[in-house]
């Protein structure tokens, strides 16, 4: 690696800490704000859509989404934003972070208010149309994950990047918690305007026809965050890594640099030699998987299991819920009133848990170092889903129920002060800086289809194991009990497969991702 560059890097690695990262962290974490908001509103809305659009005259209880429908609705985003991380991941190391930064957050913003519109009335329609927007909405929200994660390790100095890092990532609490808020007053003020009675009193009149713009208005709300941080992102410059050690433009990378950080870099102009590029191996050669491999199979198992645990839970919030009774039966409520218990509940649980959980990995990932942050949220995730479930005929007592609701809170506290957080952080720090980019699509997707299985495995898996208490439309699964202690299992090898991953903590990415002995042996 050249002087010039060995410079560029240091001054990043030892600068101190400056409005500029902070400046970094708010818009890269506004993209994750928006994210979460839109990943996880639709739970705020999927019982409403039941409602409006599922309503069978005479039937005891309110309409809900058919089994296929429900799926579509909660996966297809799921499936647009895998996508979405392969291929903008991939973007991002060929043209570069900044570039492919506004495409991602554009998507969001269109495809945000798209899903609030349909095109027709008749739900056939109305949900065709939002799952199409909602998958490329997630495809847009893909994109986000390498490139937040990248521009931000690629900003930070060596000494507090993993919170740099986790800061971003800290965002997605706060997206899931305006969700829940923002709903919280939407329903609040069309059920102040609008009147209903319970289903069990008037079945068709427990839904107004004013609730179709509730959940509209929900969904819509996400492009105004993205919207409001797109004029930042096309001011941000290229990261200076990816100038000089992709581009191969170190004078132009310390400019860069110079302008964000207020002070001088020198760089000596480049000599005609150095300008001749040395053969560099790829993404698939022997060079790479004898190097990452077994880095790379870390990342993406780790997070490919931790998901199949925390999206399972995120998801079905609502139903776990109403099964220990802190959202009362369905038909006891309108439509309006169904929303503002669902999302008062999702908003307690990550006031209490999910940010608190975040912020703690933020406080102590340059202290403790993010291995054993990850293994210590993966025990005690694994201890308290047994906790939960071997007892589980106990916390479905009426009196034990606030028990039930704290130690499921507490497995949210350790996936965030966690795994959550870490499998984001690490691979954005310990591949070369040309398949950065690429390698944390490549994790983040694994953990996607991790996020498919817990979503849809769980919706299925968790059913009555007699057929005749199950959902409309489900087929009999193995219960809760059985469910929660196989995503027991699923944390313990989450907890064995953290070994494959290397600590990067107060190391530079040079040093993490063999850049530095790549370059001497070229020398």
């Amino acid at each position: 690696m050249g002087k010039e560059q060995i410079e560029v890097l240091n001054a990043l690695d030892v600068a101190k800490t400056q409005w500029y990262h902070f400046t970094a962290i708010i818009i890269a974490g506004m993209g994750f704000f928006t994210d979460a908001y839109d990943l996880f509103c639709i739970s705020l809305v999927t019982k409403l859509l039941g409602r409006i659009y599922y309503h069978h005259d005479g039937a005891e209880k309110p309409g809900s989404l058919p089994p296929n429908v429900a799926a579509a609705v909660n996966g297809v985003a799921l499936v647009g934003t895998l996508s979405g991380q392969l291929f903008f991941g991939w973007l991002g190391d060929k043209l570069g972070r900044k570039k492919v930064y506004g495409m991602t957050l554009m998507l969001m913003v269109l495809c945000s208010i798209a899903s609030g519109l349909s095109f027709g009335r008749d739900p056939k329609t109305v949900m065709t149309t939002l799952c199409f927007f909602r998958f490329w909405l997630g495809f847009g929200i893909g994109g986000d994950y390498p490139l937040s994660a990248t521009i931000m390790s690629e900003y930070a100095n060596k000494k507090t990047r993993g919170a740099f890092i986790a800061a971003v990532f800290a965002m997605q609490g706060f997206g899931i918690l305006a969700g829940g808020i923002f709903a919280i007053v939407i329903s609040s003020v069309f059920k102040s305007q609008f009147s209903a009675p319970a289903y069990e009193v008037d079945p068709l009149g427990s839904t107004v026809p004013q609730a179709d713009f509730v959940w509209r208005i929900i969904l819509m709300f996400g492009a105004i965050p993205a919207a409001m941080t797109f004029y930042s992102r096309s001011k941000m410059p290229e990261t200076a890594r990816y100038t000089a050690l992709v581009a191969k433009n170190t004078e132009q990378a310390a400019k860069d640099m110079a302008k964000v950080m207020q002070m001088e870099i020198g760089v000596a102009p480049k000599r005609e030699e150095e300008q001749a590029q040395p053969h560099q191996f790829g993404l698939f050669s022997k060079e790479f998987f004898a190097r990452h491999g077994l880095h790379l199979l870390g990342t993406c198992s780790t997070w490919f299991l931790l998901d199949i645990a925390f999206y399972s839970q995120n998801l079905f919030q609502k139903d776990i819920f109403t099964a220990i009774g802190w959202i009362p039966p369905a038909k006891t409520m309108n439509a309006l009133e169904e929303v503002y218990r669902i999302a008062r509940a999702q908003t307690l649980i990550a006031l209490c848990s999910t940010v608190p959980g975040y912020w703690f990995t933020v406080a102590f990932i340059d202290r403790i170092g993010r291995f054993a942050i990850q293994l210590m949220g993966f025990f005690f995730m694994t201890v308290f889903m047994f906790a939960l479930a071997i007892p589980y005929d106990h916390w479905t007592h009426k009196e034990n129920r606030i028990g039930f609701v704290v130690m499921y809170s507490l497995t949210f506290f350790f996936a965030n002060f966690g795994p959550n957080a870490t499998t984001f952080v690490v691979p954005a720090e310990i591949f070369p800086a040309r398949f950065r980019s690429t390698c944390h699509g490549i994790s983040s997707a694994s953990g996607k289809l991790g996020a498919m299985i817990g979503a849809f495995g769980f919706l299925y898996l968790a059913q009555n194991q007699d057929k005749t208490k199950t959902e409309a439309g489900y087929p009999a699964g193995i219960g809760v009990k059985n469910s929660l202690l196989l995503l027991g299992v699923v944390n313990i090898l989450g907890f064995l497969f953290t070994f494959l991953v290397p600590e990067s903590n107060g190391k530079s990415l040079e040093e993490m991702s063999g850049e530095n002995e790549e370059e001497e042996t070229k020398a």
